[in-house]
């Protein structure tokens, strides 16, 4: 029996088509993607001490930010952007696992590991309303988030070195 898929995972949960992908690669997606979902969560959560329940309300709209984020910039003129190959490798990575160099396999394995670890300060800091244990964590997801994308960029690159192209990459039907 193999292991779930996680990426795919998350894919389906995001919603993901070959539409929100492509308005995903521009990179003021990237970019707020990368910096305000996590402090804002936090933020979010940590009003409980300030508005009690309302927090709740202030938790919904942080998720539908996350949901919406990465369909709201258009879709970039050009794919030549850091932030634009990162997306355009996660793609590869979703769709054409085998044709990815297994060194770079395992530093995303790697690095979805270590962002995954980080939910733990996050979360307690969170639940603690502790601010280092909260910073930590960001650091470890961010971090090894924007790492990630940085390798997938790479993979990306490898990928059209190959002859590969966007038209490789559409959503299974």
């Amino acid at each position: 029996m193999s292991a779930p898929d996680l990426y795919r995972a998350a894919e389906r949960l995001m919603a993901m088509d070959d539409r929100a992908w492509a308005r995903h690669a521009n990179p003021w997606s990237v970019w707020t993607r990368a910096a305000t979902p996590l402090p804002l969560l936090a933020l979010a959560i940590w009003s409980r001490v300030w508005i009690g329940s309302w927090a709740w309300a202030a938790v919904v709209l942080v998720c539908l930010w996350i949901l919406v984020n990465p369909r709201l910039f258009p879709a970039p003129d050009r794919l030549d952007s850091w932030a634009a190959r990162g997306v355009m490798g996660e793609r590869v990575l979703l769709r054409h696992r085998a044709r990815i160099a297994p060194h770079h396999l395992r530093v995303a394995r790697l690095l979805s590991g270590v962002s995954a670890v980080g939910v733990l300060p996050y979360a307690w800091g969170l639940w603690q309303l502790d601010p280092w244990a909260t910073i930590t964590g960001i650091v470890l997801v961010a971090g090894s988030k924007l790492w990630f994308v940085d390798r997938m960029a790479w993979v990306w690159e490898d990928f059209t070195r190959s002859g590969g192209t966007t038209e490789d990459l559409s959503a299974p039907e």
